[in-house]
């Protein structure tokens, strides 16, 4: 039985534990809390994060990093956007040369701009990073804990790469597709984030569907416009990782960056609706990451600005809403108007 690590033991860390438990690999779970360590040895559950569910024997957690990836063939880096490059120093000197290693944390660094495979590449020595790929697609760990059919993405500019960690996760009940545009997947899985905030806002704020609609639709053309900026193909942003994943992410009741957004439109500052939170909220580090990057390439993002100023510069949610609606007359697809002679 070969052996996986999985660093981060978070819903979305243990999920994919459990999904390699259960396609025969012997997996070992790192995380920082010595508490919820034992927990998971002793008892079979994860409480804190996955409460429902059973862990199967097959996983073994520890607090060990260097125990956690010793003789692992595959690694999957599931930690926050803001720990991943301290975690990356740590594991450079400590995995094989041939080991597979996966970033499944949907972020971009504040500081640097970074996606998290390229956060991986700088910090990973030099001949490891043609084993760095990503996961990423509309997966909340809920679902694909319980085994509900559940449909993501394997990227990696190596075909051979993306099809290996496609034939690693498959099962009857986890589809992987494969993709070569690293740089879309992994902003579609990013930028949705601030949507989905967004939308939790509007939802808080007590708006209907028309408006939930309007947001992902208006949010997905954002996320095109900057994802095409930063060199991914647009193509990309139609499937799993880019409007799967938003969808799931603005209407699920499992998305963290919606329950956030909904205590904000209910009238809660950022800090107060964030000590409610038990988990991350990736989408309030993209959002300002998100916001300076657009200001960078030049590319025009309303609902990120205005994302942006309520969380970060105390805007009225409503007085958001308003600016949005109220901005100048403008065609909704620029391609198709410059694609019709004489309209």
């Amino acid at each position: 039985m070969d052996k996986a690590a999985v660093i981060g033991g978070g819903s979305w860390g243990s999920a994919i534990a459990i999904l390699l438990a259960n396609n025969g690999y012997r997996v070992s779970l790192r995380d920082i809390s010595k508490e919820q360590v034992t927990e998971i040895n002793d008892k079979r559950t994860n409480s804190n994060y996955l409460p429902e569910v059973k862990i199967p024997e097959a996983i073994t957690a520890t607090t060990d990093l260097k125990e956690a990836v010793k003789k692992a063939k595959l690694v999957v880096v599931v930690v926050p956007s803001d720990a991943i490059r301290k975690v990356a120093e740590e594991l450079s000197g400590l995995l094989a040369v041939d080991t597979v290693i996966i970033s499944a944390t949907k972020g971009i660094e504040e500081d640097s701009y970074y996606r998290m495979s390229e956060v991986l590449e700088d910090e990973l020595r030099s001949e490891l990073h043609d084993n760095i790929a990503v996961l990423s697609g509309p997966s909340h760990a809920e679902e694909v804990s319980k085994e509900l059919p559940t449909t993501v993405v394997a990227a990696s500019s190596s075909r051979l790469l993306a099809e290996q960690i496609q034939n690693i996760f498959m099962s009857d009940t986890f589809r992987v597709y494969t993709n070569p545009d690293v740089v879309g997947v992994e902003l579609g899985g990013a930028l949705k984030n601030i949507i989905a905030i967004a939308a939790g806002i509007t939802d808080g704020l007590g708006y209907g569907d028309n408006t939930k609609a309007a947001l992902i639709t208006r949010g997905m053309a954002e996320i095109k416009r900057l994802g095409v900026a930063l060199g991914a193909d647009p193509m990309t942003f139609a499937g799993l990782s880019g409007i799967g994943d938003l969808v799931v992410t603005c209407a699920s009741e499992h998305s963290r960056n919606r329950r956030l957004g909904f205590k904000i439109g209910q009238g809660k500052s950022l800090d107060q609706a964030l000590d409610e939170m038990k988990m991350v909220a990736e989408g309030v580090r993209t959002a300002k990451a998100a916001y300076q990057l657009a200001g960078r390439e030049g590319v025009e993002v309303p609902i990120i600005k205005q994302a942006y100023q309520v969380l970060f510069e105390d805007k009225s949610p409503c007085k958001a809403v308003n600016e949005l609606m109220m901005r100048g007359k403008k065609h909704e697809i620029e391609e198709v108007v410059q694609n019709k002679d004489n309209w």
